[in-house]
C-alpha cells in the first residue's frame, strides 16, 4: 500500500468516524469540519483529530459548544477551529 493510499483511507475513516458522532449537532460539528478540509488533512491532523474524537461524546459536545472549560489534555486548537469553522458558515 503506497502512503498516498494510507493516508487516503484514514481520512476516509476520519470522515466516517465525525460523520456518524450519535447525535446531530456532533455530525454537523465535526462531520462538517472534516469534509470541509478532508483534502488537506495530513497524518500529523488525522493523529490530533483521531485523539480527539477519542474523548467522551458528552464532553466533547460540552467543550465544542462552549458548554464546559477546555481541558489540558484536550487539543484546544483543534476545537478552536471546528468552532470557528461552524461559525464562518452561519
Amino acid at each position: 500500500m503506497t502512503d498516498l493510499t494510507a493516508i487516503e483511507m484514514r481520512r476516509k475513516r476520519a470522515l466516517y468516524r465525525a460523520q456518524h458522532r450519535g447525535t446531530q449537532e456532533m455530525d454537523i460539528l465535526i462531520g462538517g469540519f472534516v469534509a470541509d478540509h478532508l483534502d488537506t488533512l495530513d497524518a500529523e491532523m488525522l493523529d490530533r483529530l483521531e485523539a480527539l474524537m477519542d474523548h467522551e461524546e458528552t464532553d466533547l459536545q460540552a467543550w465544542l459548544m462552549g458548554q464546559s472549560d477546555i481541558p489540558d489534555n484536550a487539543d484546544r486548537d483543534l476545537i478552536e477551529a471546528i468552532r470557528n469553522h461552524k461559525i464562518s458558515q452561519n
